[in-house]
């Protein structure tokens, strides 16, 4: 026969387990949704700034060669859309297509004219944003608005306000090879798709048909 302080002690012992089982479990839960809270929170400010972030392509321009007929330069004009945070032009790739060629360019340090060298004309091969592509797969820049100065050349950041030109070659010869569509460069009726796309947001889009014929050098295509 079982005394009764035996049997108390028993009791008391398995309340005790489960009282250290379910601190262990509110433990465990308490730590589990606090982790949650913040991946959660984490996650939804990354969404955001995927969905907000992005570059806008506001207008393209082409110039042909002397005889107006191939289109040889492109400059893409992009500012950030409203409410992006800041877009590193060093990961961003413009990727173009011409129907039977497909490049992907990335920025060149070296190609680069800052806000107060844009006098004379955006496609003047003399600026270092056209010579200083080194590769037909390079593209430069040319600041046109830049109030924080956050455009330079080693670090281009672009953010609100902020408007660039992205410049390269679509035909003739740089760095010694021809350019990405060829020596001559995009002749009319020729439709060119791509994007540029940033690390992170939205691509802008690149979409157009050259016009039947080059009435003049410089054109504007989108």
């Amino acid at each position: 026969m079982k005394k009764r302080g035996a049997v108390g002690i028993g009791t008391l012992i398995v309340f005790i387990a489960m009282v250290l089982v379910a601190a262990v479990a509110a433990a465990v839960l308490i730590n589990t949704s606090g982790y949650l809270q913040q991946k959660a929170s984490s996650t939804g400010r990354e969404t955001t700034q995927e969905v907000a972030s992005g570059i806008q392509v506001e207008r393209i321009v082409g110039k042909t060669d002397a005889n107006k007929e191939y289109i040889q330069q492109l400059a893409i004009y992009v500012s950030p859309n409203a409410g992006s945070s800041g877009i590193d032009l060093r990961k961003t790739k413009i990727i173009i297509n011409n129907g039977s060629t497909q490049a992907v360019l990335n920025y060149e340090s070296n190609a680069y004219t800052g806000k107060d060298g844009i006098a004379g004309g955006i496609f003047d091969t003399g600026k270092t944003a056209w010579s200083g592509l080194n590769d037909p797969t390079d593209y430069g820049i040319i600041v046109v608005q830049d109030a924080d100065n956050s455009v330079q050349s080693d670090y281009p950041t672009l953010n609100k306000g902020d408007l660039v030109i992205l410049t390269f070659y679509v035909g003739g010869s740089v760095g010694g090879e021809n350019a990405i569509f060829g020596n001559n460069g995009i002749p009319p009726r020729t439709k060119i798709t791509g994007k540029i796309v940033p690390e992170f947001g939205a691509p802008g889009v690149i979409e157009f048909t050259t016009p039947t014929s080059y009435t003049e050098e410089i054109v504007e295509l989108q």
